[in-house]
């Protein structure tokens, strides 16, 4: 027989291992949604999963064909209203070391936006996983955006709320001051309160117990809504199942908890759309109720075609 292959051996092409920058687009009524890659960082759940044991966590992440560490997404969320452009959390930047997050202004520039267009950017809460991208060196990442979070978030974090900290690592504290401070040097920090609208058809929601002044933001157009959740869940193979599992960053845990339960309960009766920012990207889908627990319905893929009115086939 002839040989199958060239009698010259060309060497293989070497191997790339590297992601192409993450964004997902989806249309919520007239708004454009763009969730944002930051990348991954890896976490040993059994370490920082509270109200369990060890066992109990390698056991459900076993269900799920996970083992630790896992690598957890760092999710962002971009906005376009039509007359503003509204960032949610910004990635770790450079706090957690080379490679790991640190792309939220890679996948933004490859959605198609540069930094200096965003409008407003919103925190769900200030831990440095969803502030540390606010300031590029010494530089505001996004040098023409309003800042806005909790009131009860920035008075903990900045220091201007005389409640104890408990056993709060101090370095959070001073993560929290230079990445959120800058902004308000130059007039551009704002707060808000529980239920403030923000820009139209953008609200927030006070969910605290993560942090003091963690925040969901309801984003709502033509009937369609999307809540975008924040932490209010870390690792959903073991929280869905079990939404009493706490962690070790929750300022208060029972109230973090309660809130989780609260949340989880609503939303699997509506049928929310939800955006979780360490859920596996894009973090977009939905709730279902099971006998136990929760389960998680990634968003249909679409590539984003406005289809023609006619029969179409994918035979």
């Amino acid at each position: 027989m002839a040989p199958l292959l060239p009698s010259a051996v060309h060497a293989a092409a070497p191997q790339v291992r590297t992601q192409a920058p993450g964004f997902y687009r989806m249309m919520l009524g007239d708004f454009e949604v763009t969730a944002l890659s930051d990348g991954t960082v890896p976490q040993t759940v059994a370490e920082v999963a509270t109200r369990t044991t060890p066992d109990r966590v390698e056991e459900l992440l076993s269900r799920d064909h996970l083992q630790d560490p896992v690598e957890l997404s760092i999710n962002a969320f971009l906005i376009n209203t039509g007359t503003a452009l509204v960032l949610v959390d910004t990635g770790v930047g450079g706090f957690f070391g080379p490679d790991v997050g640190g792309k939220l202004q890679q996948s933004l520039r490859a959605a198609g936006y540069q930094p200096e267009q965003i409008d407003l950017v919103l925190l769900t809460h200030i831990h440095s996983d969803h502030s540390g991208g606010l300031m590029s060196a010494t530089r505001r990442a996004f040098p023409n955006a309003i800042l806005q979070v909790h009131a009860r978030e920035a008075a903990f974090w900045l220091g201007r709320d005389p409640r104890p900290k408990g056993t709060v690592d101090p370095k959070y504290f001073e993560e929290a001051k230079a990445m959120v401070e800058p902004y308000g040097v130059a007039g551009k920090l704002k707060t808000f309160g529980d239920g403030d609208s923000l820009v139209p058809g953008i609200r927030a929601v006070a969910t605290p117990g993560h942090t003091p002044g963690h925040s969901v933001y309801v984003v709502e157009s033509r009937g369609q809504r999307l809540a975008l959740w924040g932490d209010l869940m870390h690792f959903g193979s073991v929280q869905l199942r079990e939404p009493s599992v706490t962690v070790a960053y929750d300022v208060d845990e029972r109230a973090a908890a309660a809130q989780r339960a609260r949340a989880f309960t609503e939303a699997a009766k509506r049928g929310d759309l939800l955006g979780f920012a360490h859920m596996p990207f894009p973090g977009l889908g939905r709730l279902a109720s099971e006998w136990r627990g929760y389960r998680w319905i990634p968003v249909n893929y679409s590539s984003g075609q406005r289809w023609q009115p006619a029969k179409v086939s994918a035979d």
